[in-house]
Formats: C-alpha cells, structure tokens, sequence
C-alpha cells in the first residue's frame, strides 16, 4: 500500500551535530550515507553526544563534497556564532574542550560501514509529517523536527497520528531500490527537550511524550536492501 511521499532526508555527519538536509543520497547497509560517520571521544573513549553537552546541538555538520565510497568528504563545521572550519582544524574542537570541560579527540569511519553505536539502536530513524503536526498541537507550539534527529519524515497521504507505529514488524518500499525492515518505536530521552536553535532545555515535551504516547516518537527501521534515494520517493508498506 502507498502511503506518501519522503518529504525530508536528513544525515548527521558528525554524531550529536545538527545534521544537514539531502535531496537525494545513497542508503548505506548503516543507513543514509555517512550518517554519524564522525565523531568526539572523551578521557574515557566514550562518545560525546548532547546528553552530555548540550551546546553541541548548535554546531552545524555538513560535507564539503559529492559523496565516495572510497573516502568521505571532509566535514564542515559551524560553530554557534557562524564560524565556519573544517573537520581536520583545531579551533573548533579547541572551543567543544573548553566549553566541555573535557579533553576530546575525534574519529570517523570508512563510507562503506559505521557501526551500531555511534549509529543508534538501528540504522534508520522515520518520522511523519502527520505526527509531528499533531505533537505541535497538542503542545501549542511547533515542534523542530531536528530535535528528533530523523533521517526520513514522510509526507502522509492520509494524516493519521502516528500511524508509524503500526508499521513495526512491517516493510517500507521506498522507490526503486530501498528496501527497510521496521523494527521497532524510538523511546526518547532528554535530547529532544534541547532546542537545536538555541540549546535551551524544555523539559515539558518529555513529559508530554511520556504522558501521551508512553514515550515514544518514530520508528526505527533496519537497512534490509541499500540503493539510491531522493525526496519526493514514493513510499510502500508491505508484509514482506
């Protein structure tokens, strides 16, 4: 059954980074091309993400270049006051330490794998237009899709609140190649409650999220078959 159309694709080359928006990519048997590709370690080896620093959501990621399978473009970073660097300058990362307080160092992975971990629970997280509509009213205020960090948001052809998570168990059929397995809802945390314009916290949408839909927004879906993918793609849900 047709259900919509992709109406945003959105990869974050470094992890915990505000990502940048795609028109048409490659779906990587991780995921989107180069999604969480990059990333910070602290002391301790462990990643640093917005849980720990929540300022992080502010700078801006993007690559510089068409996509390779045989290397990444470098990233570019933008840091909250417009500065602009590359991945491989010291000065932002300089700024992330001080800010921080914690001594980092930065890694990346080959395009053709990166691994669960700096890649969340699976390797793809959907959203839909209709959800989103409908969280922002009921909180009385529109939401930022961004602090969802989706790499897919559907366009739904009937607007149906959170139909998504019937799908789970299910199949998406997305143009003419990509094929991915839904596997389960995405229970959220305090992430979302950062707003990526500014870093302030609100912590009131957690709490609505686990008062009225038991803490879960989108659905994380698995890499069944890769291919090429553009928004406006139609999009199927199948058995199999």
């Amino acid at each position: 059954m047709e259900v919509g159309r992709i109406k945003e694709m959105t990869r974050h080359p470094v992890k915990s980074m505000t990502g940048e928006k795609v028109q048409h990519t490659k779906v990587m048997p991780y995921g989107l091309y180069g999604d969480r590709s990059h990333v910070l370690l602290d002391e301790k080896e462990s990643f640093l993400t917005i849980t720990q620093f929540a300022d992080l959501v502010q700078y801006r990621a993007s690559f510089s270049g068409s996509e390779s399978l045989d290397a990444y473009p470098e990233p570019q970073i933008v840091t909250p006051n417009g500065q602009k660097y590359m991945w491989s300058d010291l000065e932002w990362l300089k700024e992330i330490e001080s800010k921080s307080l914690r001594q980092l160092s930065r890694k990346s992975y080959h395009p053709e794998h990166v691994p669960i971990g700096p890649i969340e629970e699976e390797h793809l997280l959907i959203v839909t237009d209709a959800s989103l509509q409908s969280l922002s009213q009921s909180w009385g205020q529109d939401v930022d899709d961004r602090r969802f960090r989706p790499n897919l948001e559907i366009n739904l052809f009937e607007k149906t609140p959170f139909v998504e998570k019937e799908w789970v168990g299910k199949f998406l059929r997305i143009g003419e190649e990509v094929i991915l397995e839904v596997v389960k809802p995405c229970e959220r945390c305090m992430i979302i409650t950062v707003d990526p314009a500014d870093g302030t916290k609100q912590p009131g949408l957690l709490k609505k999220l686990v008062k009225e839909q038991n803490n879960v927004f989108g659905v994380y879906a698995r890499v069944i078959q890769k291919g090429e993918i553009s928004t406006g793609d139609r999009v199927f849900v199948t058995e199999q």
